[in-house]
């Protein structure tokens, strides 16, 4: 079983190795879901390569952003520098970088990210059929269910085993972006899971529920206790978090690991104790087993602390300035010495500091060493912003001279002499992927933003109708996606294209009585399926799903490209959720080949990428047909809705249900119960019913009203008919993304 540790510096490299690690991964520049302060630079990853390969270590590059259309041509320059460099295998989340590898670069080993949420057999098996020879599972497992979808796989599976913990299941967080442009699945999050929240009506010192206000910060996950089982399943690798922690922390627990994974039966239990031990020097947040040996853990979040990353040294006191010089006492809960990293995290702001410690005393003394539990009084950064009386915890985050000792030498030079000579052959192999990609000709596609009839054969008789909804002289398909039958009995003001309707047990145990209701109309419903299906459930959903083909209901939304294993042999109309992540042609092309008439664009897309991704996937459609490949799908976009920002398992004793939550910013949002899960939505919807023309131009074929979660009547459904039609006056709305630039 191998031992997989992260390698953001080239220092954090070697310290991986010195403790015994069997491999390292490493970000791809510009295109990996950890936003570094830098990069590795190629030629750095091909020195690793080779010092990797000299020593019989592996080396994996996380490639694993979501790609948009305009970085395609930068990240195929990029990937054919990667194969020449040689990594053991590339972990991507994109299925359009899935498709481009497999076209063009073929040589490249891939690896599914954890962000593609594989949690079921089927998704496992699915992602293997795209050309993956190993899968990250979802970190919401527990040992069980990983033990039953490696008896169902043949493909290699690695799991997180230590490391920090997503609230979200991750691929399925929207929260950052939602807030501000900054995508997680870009590797710009922002941690919006990591502030404190107060129920609202609680006043300025209420907390966020029963017992605390960090409701969504997750404690650091270690599986020590699992790793046993783990090999025993035959898992192949034991996965490290970490690409933006301390070399100290690297080798502190990579060193941990190799003893678990090293010990003798009979040497497990002593070795179990020690390694413990290591684990709570790392200077990690509070750890806890994760979901390995409970789908509901109790200790996941500790909801009255912060959860930051550290020691916790203790909370500041007695803010005194000297001349320019700013100092705070506080009494130590470990030793410090002067060269240690330290974390102020301020209240109720969540604001973070790092610095260096560069002064301490002790009294009027300078010293340069304390021990816990002395009173000592440090030096604050000049920028630090606290004030007298403001709550100001600190943690030390690293050690002073916590690097090794001596570095071996890399051939960087020796790999950017190799990899100049490689660039200055590469040009011609890119113009010629260039041409048949994204470089199509033009002078085919006549209007430029129209794309005329795409419709694949068997098309919904309603979009043939085209009943539309009025928006600036234009009409556009749209959809309402509802999980009420109330919605659904009450006498609309509008008439939808077509019902999408959650895969709900309650809705669809009155499958029945909705085709009754509906009439004719019932050929217009597509059932739209969770994006999460445990393991455990997959028997009752195909029950479900066989349930509703024999009550005649042929059209399904798939959420995950693993669901299209509930369909094998079917006659249906599939469609696809905007949790695809849909950002590049590409991505659209790869789930085209998977049958997907229709499918939502990533609803995280601002104006330019979305415009650039639709005409993309027009000259891509106009130029099928070569080598057997389908049309592009039918485009749609969710334009209004509260969209989940955090889809999680955890379903904590903490959390209060459908009654608002502020952050510390104003920003308003409640927690929902679901089958099997938790979603956290804005109180708020966006919307994007304003530029419905502006998207029927750009190219778009329908549109998704979303009114899922919250209290449907009259008002809201009259309120909703006028925003669709533009008449009425009514406050604007967030437009997600939209209007803003997408990070």
């Amino acid at each position: 079983m191998e031992l997989l540790a992260p390698a953001g510096t080239i220092e954090n490299f070697h310290a991986a190795f010195e403790a015994g690690a069997d491999a390292v991964y490493v970000g791809a520049p510009g295109f990996n879901a950890r936003n570094l302060a830098r990069d590795l630079r190629l030629e750095e990853i091909g020195a690793m390569i080779r010092f990797c390969h000299e020593r019989g270590k592996k080396l994996y590059v996380a490639a694993n952003s979501l790609i948009l259309e305009r970085e395609l041509p930068l990240v195929a320059e990029t990937l054919a520098q990667l194969e020449f460099l040689g990594p053991d295998a590339l972990i991507v989340q994109d299925l359009g970088l899935i498709r481009l590898i497999r076209r063009y670069f073929p040589k490249l080993r891939l690896h599914a990210s954890t962000l593609m949420t594989a949690h079921n057999s089927p998704a496992v098996s699915a992602l293997a059929g795209l050309g993956c020879q190993r899968v990250v599972l979802a970190r919401e497992l527990t040992v069980r269910e990983i033990a039953a979808i490696r008896a169902r796989s043949e493909v290699e599976l690695e799991v997180f085993i230590h490391g920090a913990m997503c609230f979200s299941y991750s691929g399925l967080c929207l929260f950052s972006s939602f807030l501000g442009g900054k995508s997680g699945l870009r590797g710009r999050c922002v941690q919006p899971c990591r502030r404190a929240y107060t129920v609202a009506g609680k006043g300025k010192g209420g907390t966020g529920g029963k017992g605390g206000s960090y409701l969504f910060s997750m404690n650091d996950l270690s599986g020590l206790e699992a790793v046993p089982a783990l090999r025993e399943m035959g898992v192949a690798s034991l996965k490290i978090e970490g690409r933006l922690r301390s070399a100290h922390y690297v080798r502190t627990v990579v060193g941990a690991y190799r003893m678990v994974i090293d010990a003798a039966p009979h040497e497990l239990e002593t070795v179990m104790i020690e390694a413990g031990a290591r684990v709570r020097q790392a200077m990690s947040r509070k750890v806890t087993p994760g979901y390995f040996f409970s789908p509901q853990p109790q200790d996941a979040v500790t909801p009255h602390h912060s959860g930051n990353i550290g020691l916790h040294l203790g909370r500041a006191e007695k803010f005194t300035a000297t001349g320019e010089g700013r100092y705070c006492s506080v009494a130590l809960k470990e030793d410090l010495a002067v060269g240690d990293r330290l974390r102020l995290h301020l209240e109720p702001s969540g604001e973070r500091l790092a610095f260096t410690v560069k002064e301490m005393y002790l009294g009027r003394q300078a010293i340069e060493a304390a021990e816990a539990a002395t009173l000592v009084r440090i030096a604050l950064p000049p920028a630090c912003p606290a004030q007298p009386g403001q709550n100001l915890d600190l943690y030390k985050v690293d050690t002073a001279g916590g690097g090794a000792a001596e570095m071996p030498k890399l051939a960087v030079a020796e790999v950017k002499t190799a990899l100049a000579g490689y660039r200055s052959r590469l040009v011609r192999r890119l113009r010629g992927i260039a041409r048949e990609v994204w470089e199509q000709d033009q002078s085919r596609t006549g209007d430029r933003h129209g794309r005329g009839d795409r419709r694949t054969p068997g098309a919904p008789v309603a979009a043939r109708r085209n009943r539309g909804v009025a928006a600036g002289r234009t009409t556009l398909e749209w959809w309402l996606r509802t999980d009420s039958f109330k919605v659904l009995q009450t006498r609309l003001p509008f008439a939808p294209d077509r019902f999408l309707l959650s895969f709900d047990k309650g809705l669809v145990s009155q499958a029945g009585q909705i085709r009754r209701l509906l009439g004719n109309r019932a050929r217009d419903v597509i059932w739209g399926l969770p994006p999460v299906i445990q393991e455990q459930d997959l028997t009752r959903t195909h029950k479900q799903i066989g349930n509703l083909l024999r009550s005649g209901y042929k059209s399904f939304q798939i959420s995950h490209i693993g669901q299209l294993d509930f369909f094998a042999g079917e006659r249906v109309h599939l469609h696809g959720d905007y949790t695809f992540n849909l950002l590049n042609s590409q991505a659209v092309a790869a789930v085209a080949t998977a049958g997907l008439e229709s499918v939502q664009l990533c609803i995280e897309a601002d104006r330019q990428s979305l415009g650039e991704l639709i005409q993309g996937c027009r000259m891509l459609s106009e130029g099928s047909g070569r080598g057997g490949e389908r049309r592009s799908p039918r485009l749609g976009l969710t334009v209004y809705g509260s969209p989940p920002l955090f889809t999680a398992r955890l379903a904590a004793p903490h959390f209060t249900y459908d009654r608002p939550l502020l952050s510390p910013k104003g920003e308003a949002l409640v927690i929902r119960k679901k089958e099997g899960f938790t979603e956290t939505h804005s109180t708020r919807p966006f919307s994007l019913l304003p530029y419905l023309a502006e998207l029927k131009g750009l190219g778009l074929d329908h549109a998704v009203v979303d009114i899922r979660g919250g209290q449907v009547d009259n008002r809201l459904l009259k309120e909703l008919q006028e925003r669709l039609t533009g008449t009425g006056r009514h406050a604007k709305l967030p437009t997600f993304n939209y209007l803003g630039r997408l990070e």
